[in-house]
């Protein structure tokens, strides 16, 4: 059970999701009767995870405990911050609080799952104050590599805590709306009991390069692209967009949006005032062959070089309007999310087998990060200089960099503290340690079934795409126990059943040979049989090729 609550006087800070992993962000507030949600975000799966689509964090804790949360606040419109909110909304039903494009942002998704009629959203605004319950937020502007993300500021019983959100010190942003920097330093002045702080490029020394210096870059691809240009960058970079857009201007290209998420995502940030697209230089799909190529700018989706996204597809041949060939240029303006190496080298790959001019993140200055490296983490402590520093967002090793840093800057040992998912940070009002845990975890989404998919069912499907399997089936008269018909042996991913006649044939007397053996009170029990047909198959199969098949014995009663 988690329906569990602080002690009297003591604030619960529990971590859901995002620590020693990137993505699944998540992390309540629990004071007395009130609980704050900051963030509901989901996970990519990785190969490991076979046929999942997607991995939000284990809510139980909040479930068992929902009639006590006041809300939920967004720091920024990213799928690793909000993608699981509908699936948090189906199953409780709380006030949303965000900016005014990050709650544009998820309008789409939540009419897709059926929940936009019944949201309570509120659009907050930057230096804006908050009260819900024993709470009280104000909302810091960060720079990020989104429009609209916000650090909170955050007065409790115990103290001020402060949380960074995902940001970086952008000096020149495209938008010139700068890192709030006073706010973080007022903070300090007050007094800070604890910093929760942005942990993606904590092993990363210097600062992060402005989002401007990509500027150049684009123009000088422009200048000597011959043909097309088809850029790939993510859904919710408005600002990447944005430059890419004015580029195209210069050079006098029409723009033509491609993919849905892209598509959608503009539309909202075109209606709510973060993009502009001048209408008489945007073109449809369909338009395409009215233009010459070097008057097109296409920016589409697939820069993870996910397999369904448009890019994936002009790299496969296999996209109906758009056929790349020589004198097409593809840029691949992002970053590679770790575990999707192989599927972007591969589309690379293809387009330099179709005679295009690939510029990516190796090869050119196409992409900076949205997250703040060392420098900039030390500014931020600095500024806000707490007294227990807890780093978020990151894998083990990137949360243990960020650790090493903050000891640098001379806060000591006893006062940082490495959490884990589940972890219990208790404060008081000079005190933090971890005082327990609670049940957390992965919850895996499959289609349309959540949580039916664990850990038991993916090493099944590991098994089986490694091994194969084998169904073994036998008809039994269920008053004798005699073999009436079979068994019949179908392999699928083991041995190819045309040319393993012979070994099939082995297997198949093995099982007859143990079925004869058996005494005539086992052969009615149905659950021996098939305990004893994996036993000896397994036997059989890996002293003649060693390998470990899925066995599936399945016995008719006749």
């Amino acid at each position: 059970m988690h329906n569990i609550a602080p002690p009297k006087g003591k604030l619960w800070v529990i971590p859901l999701g995002g620590l020693g992993e990137i993505g699944l962000n998540m992390m309540a507030l629990h004071y007395g009767d009130d609980i704050i949600i900051i963030d509901a975000g989901l996970m990519f799966p990785d190969e490991e995870m076979l046929g999942v689509d997607l991995v939000v964090p284990d809510i139980a804790y909040l479930k068992e405990n929902q009639t006590h949360i006041r809300g939920l606040i967004l720091t920024h419109g990213h799928e690793d911050h909000v993608g699981g909110l509908p699936y948090l909304l189906k199953q409780m039903d709380i006030p949303i609080y965000g900016t005014q494009l990050t709650l544009g942002l998820i309008e789409g998704k939540l009419r897709e799952h059926g929940l936009w009629g019944n949201a309570k959203l509120t659009v907050v605004k930057p230096r804006q104050i908050l009260k819900l319950g024993s709470f009280r937020f104000e909302f810091i502007r960060v720079c990020h590599s989104i429009v609209d993300g916000v650090g909170l500021g955050i007065s409790t019983p115990v103290g001020n805590i402060v949380h960074s959100g995902d940001f970086k010190l952008d000096q020149t942003p495209i938008d010139g709306q700068l890192t709030d920097l006073y706010k973080f330093a007022e903070y300090g002045e007050r007094g800070v009991l604890a910093l929760f702080s942005d942990s993606t490029n904590a092993a990363r020394e210097g600062y992060t390069l402005s989002e401007r210096e990509i500027t150049q870059t684009f123009e000088d691809i422009f200048r000597k692209a011959s043909g097309r240009i088809i850029a790939a960058t993510f859904a919710s970079n408005i600002h990447r967009i944005q430059q890419m857009v004015d580029t195209a201007r210069k050079f006098n290209r029409r723009i033509c949006l491609m993919g849905r998420s892209i598509v959608q995502n503009c539309s909202v940030a075109l209606r709510l005032g973060y993009l502009d697209i001048p209408a008489e230089i945007q073109i449809e799909i369909k338009d395409i062959p009215n233009y010459p190529p070097e008057e097109l700018l296409i920016i589409t989706t697939g820069s993870q070089g996910e397999p369904l996204a448009a890019l994936s597809r002009m790299a496969m041949n296999d996209h109906k309007q758009v056929k790349v060939g020589a004198g097409d240029t593809i840029i691949i303006s992002a970053g590679v999310i770790p575990g999707n190496e192989k599927p972007i080298s591969r589309i690379i790959n293809h387009f330099f087998r179709r005679g295009a001019t690939v510029i990516y993140e190796e090869v050119s200055d196409i992409h900076v990060s949205g997250h703040a490296c060392r420098e900039e983490l030390k500014i931020l402590i600095n500024l806000v200089r707490p007294r227990h520093f807890i780093p978020v967002h990151g894998e083990y090793h990137q949360l243990m960099h960020h650790c090493q840093l903050a000891k640098q800057l001379n806060i000591p040992d006893e006062h940082i503290i490495l959490a884990r998912d589940g972890d219990i940070i208790e404060f008081g009002k000079d005190s933090a340690y971890i005082a327990g845990r609670i049940a957390a975890g992965r919850v895996f989404v499959d289609g349309k079934g959540v949580g039916d998919v664990g850990d038991v069912v993916l090493r099944d499907r590991q098994h089986l795409g490694a091994d194969g399997m084998l169904v073994v089936i036998i008809g039994i008269d269920q008053q004798t126990g005699n073999v009436v018909s079979g068994p019949d042996i179908i392999s699928r991913g083991f041995v190819y059943e045309d040319e393993s006649q012979e070994f099939l044939a082995e297997a198949r007397q093995v099982i007859m040979d143990l079925l004869d053996e058996l005494e005539v009170e086992s052969k009615t029990e149905w659950a021996v049989i098939k305990s004893r047909i994996r036993n000896v198959l397994r036997k059989f199969i890996s002293k003649r090729i060693a390998r470990k098949p899925m066995i599936l014995p399945i016995i008719i009663e006749i």
